[in-house]
């Protein structure tokens, strides 16, 4: 008897593909006002986020955070030449580097990535 083996990449894609028909199959049979019903939820669950966020955080804009007003501050600061100056560029930024070549030299020699 021969034995069937899946990766991880296929074995996600066949749940995906089996929650989504099962979900499209579904939607025929619900009923036009719940759907409704849904939609003002989210929009009553949204609301109450933003509110409870609004009493616990006083600091909600990262630019209105007095820690980062200190480390951006013209005088003493640490990143004393500004939000887009060269040190806080150099130190906050990152940078891609492409690694393409070393993946397909790996898989000429016959390595095999399990993702």
């Amino acid at each position: 008897m021969k034995k069937l083996t899946i990766n991880r990449r296929s074995f996600i894609k066949g749940m995906g593909f089996v929650a989504g028909s099962v979900a499209i199959g579904s939607y025929g049979s619900l009923v036009p006002n719940a759907s409704a019903a849904g939609k003002g939820f989210v929009e009553k669950r949204q609301a109450s986020v933003y509110n409870a966020d609004a009493k616990v955080y006083k600091i909600r804009k990262s630019q209105d955070n007095p820690m980062v007003k200190k480390i951006y501050d013209h005088k003493d600061g640490f990143l004393h030449d500004g939000p887009c100056g060269h040190m806080s560029h150099r130190l906050l930024h990152t940078h891609y580097i492409d690694r393409s070549a070393r993946v397909k030299n790996l898989k000429e020699k016959g390595f095999k990535f399990l993702i």
